[in-house]
C-alpha cells in the first residue's frame, strides 16, 4: 500500500507501506546510521539499494549526540564523498537519525536528495513523515532546523521485530496522541485492540500515517492544524531538556505532556473525568509514563518561552477537546498553568 502526500512547488512524495521494495538510484548515495542500527539491519537495507556509489555515514546512539557536532560530522562525510546537489542522502534509524539527516540534506550545497527509511515505531507513525528537521541544544529541543520534505518514505514493520519493549511502547505514545487529538473511533478501537499484536500494529501504523500525511498536506508549515500534532510536546520539550535526554525516550516524555496537557484542559473544561482517566489508563496500559516529579514550577514554566510555538511572551498549548478534537490556546492564565505544573512538583 502507498499513501501520497500531495504538497505544492514539487515537494509531493510517496510512502510506501510494508516490505521493502528495490531502490534504484542512479547517484551517489549516503546511509545515514547510527551504529546499534548498522549491526542489526544494514545487511538487510543494502539488499535493497542501487546506487552508482554507495557509502555509509555511522555516527553514535542517542538523543544526547542530535547536536551540530555530530552535523558537522556528516557534512564532512558527505563532502568527503564528493556529493552533488543530485545525491541522495537515506536516513536509516530513529527520529534522532530522521531528523539530522534531513537537516543535512537541506543545507549541504543549499540543499539535496534524501529518503527516510524508519526503524522505530515512533519514526515509522510520525517523525518520518512531514518533512521536520533539526537538532537540540542546549536551549532546548529542535530549536535549530528547517522543514525539508524527504523524496520518499519506507515503512517495513520488520525492523520493528528487535525493538526494545521500551521503544516499542514509545512509538505507542505517538499513536495514541493521533487518535486523541484526530480521530475518536480510532481512540476507541485502540482502547478494544492490543498493539503487541502484529496485524494490529500494521493497522494502527496505516492509521497514524494517513493522520499524519492528512495534516501535513493541509498544513505543510505549521501555520495552523499540523501545530496541533504536537499535543503533549509542549510540556515533553521541558521535560527532556531538564533531564538531559537521558532519562526518557522522546514517547514516554510525550506520553508524560499529554497527562500535564490532560490535566490543563480538564481546568479548562475542556475534558471530563472520564476522558481524562482514558487517556492516561490507555498509556499506562502500555507501561508509558505518565507522571514526573518538578523540581522548580515557576523554572519549569519561564522554559516554555522557549518552545518554538511560543511568540511575544505567548504560551501556546495544544490541548483535547473531548476525544478527536483540540483547541489551540494562547491565552491561559499563568497561575492556572502553574496550578497544573503543582500537581506533578
Amino acid at each position: 500500500m502507498n499513501i501520497y502526500v500531495k504538497l505544492p512547488f514539487n515537494n509531493s512524495y510517496k510512502i510506501f507501506l510494508n516490505q521493502l521494495v528495490d531502490i534504484n538510484i542512479d547517484e551517489k548515495v549516503v546511509i545515514v546510521t547510527n551504529d546499534t542500527v548498522s549491526k542489526l539491519h544494514l545487511n538487510y537495507l543494502k539488499q535493497f539499494i542501487f546506487a552508482k556509489q554507495l557509502s555509509v555515514c555511522t555516527i553514535l546512539d542517542g538523543e544526547k549526540y542530535k547536536n551540530m557536532d555530530t552535523i558537522d560530522y556528516i557534512l564532512n562525510h558527505c563532502f568527503e564523498q564528493k556529493l552533488n546537489r543530485n545525491s541522495y542522502l537515506i536516513a536509516f534509524g530513529g527520529g534522532v537519525i530522521g531528523d539530522m539527516t534531513g537537516f543535512v540534506a537541506s543545507i549541504y550545497q543549499r540543499g539535496i536528495n534524501f529518503i527516510q527509511i524508519p526503524t522505530t515505531l515512533l519514526s515509522q507513525v510520525d517523525a518520518s513523515v512531514g518533512g521536520k528537521t533539526g537538532v537540540n541544544n542546549v536551549y532546548g529541543k529542535n530549536l535549530i532546523g528547517s522543514f525539508y520534505q524527504p523524496k520518499a518514505v519506507y515503512i517495513d514493520p520488520f525492523f520493528l521485530t528487535t525493538l526494545s519493549k521500551k521503544e516499542y511502547n514509545s512509538g505507542i505514545s505517538e499513536i495514541i496522541k493521533m487518535a486523541v487529538i484526530f480521530d475518536d473511533k480510532f481512540f476507541e478501537w485502540l482502547k478494544s485492540n492490543d498493539l503487541y499484536d502484529e496485524n494490529n500494529i500494521k493497522i494502527a501504523i496505516e492509521k497514524s500515517i494517513k493522520i499524519k500525511s492528512s495534516v501535513v498536506i493541509k498544513d505543510e508549515k505549521e501555520h495552523g492544524v499540523r501545530a496541533a500534532l504536537n499535543y503533549g510536546h509542549t510540556f515533553c520539550h521541558v521535560i527532556e531538556n531538564e533531564t538531559n535526554y537521558d532519562k526518557y525516550l522522546h514517547g514516554e516524555a510525550v506520553g508524560i505532556g499529554m497527562n500535564m496537557a490532560n490535566k490543563l484542559a480538564f481546568k479548562l473544561g475542556f475534558i471530563n473525568i472520564e476522558i481524562l482517566e482514558d487517556i492516561k489508563n490507555l498509556l499506562n496500559k502500555y507501561d508509558i509514563p505518565t507522571n514526573y516529579n518538578i523540581k522548580d514550577i515557576y523554572k519549569f514554566y519561564d522554559s516554555f518561552l522557549l518552545d518554538k510555538k511560543s511568540s511575544n511572551d505567548k504560551i501556546k498549548f495544544i490541548l483535547p477537546f473531548g476525544i478527536g478534537n483540540f483547541k489551540i490556546k494562547s491565552d491561559i492564565d499563568k497561575q492556572l498553568v502553574l496550578d497544573t505544573l503543582k500537581e506533578f512538583s
